[in-house]
């Protein structure tokens, strides 16, 4: 048996998918929600880690660096256009999908999760990335 908890936080970001055809070519902006969801093996205590320290960690590396910026492929030609107008960007790694969103908040919730009281075998499991309400992707660790 298991026990997990989930952190939710939302963020405004603008992304683009210029190697899809289609609309998503174009800037456009997204009110995205993350769902972060940590599990461990059932302790007796029952606690899978030390929620408020997980969750201010999260929110705040959302905040800084995703919320009311633009996310954006490393090859996209508009990364230094909009640095040099001192507009926020983070770079994706591959392209700024849903799918890759996902998996770059479960990489953050992982290196967020070391260091913070937990319980043995805490890691993160799942995240959920809703882009519009009808758009969502998810990652599950194996």
């Amino acid at each position: 048996m298991a026990h997990a908890v989930a952190i939710s936080h939302n963020f405004e970001s603008a992304h683009r998918l210029p190697s899809l055809a289609g609309k998503c070519v174009s800037l456009h902006g997204h009110s995205w929600w993350a769902e972060i969801t940590v599990e461990a093996p059932a302790t007796e205590a029952g606690i899978v880690v030390e929620l408020g320290a997980l969750k201010k960690a999260l929110r705040q590396w959302i905040d800084e660096h995703l919320d009311h910026g633009t996310l954006l492929g490393p090859d996209d030609p508009l990364v230094p256009i909009l640095r040099s107008h001192q507009s926020k960007v983070y770079v994706v790694p591959g392209e700024p999908t849903v799918e890759n969103v996902a998996a770059l908040l479960a990489d953050v919730a992982a290196k967020a999760l070391v260091g913070l009281d937990s319980a043995p075998g805490a890691r993160v499991s799942r995240v959920r990335v809703d882009e519009t309400r009808a758009n969502s992707a998810i990652w599950q660790a194996d």
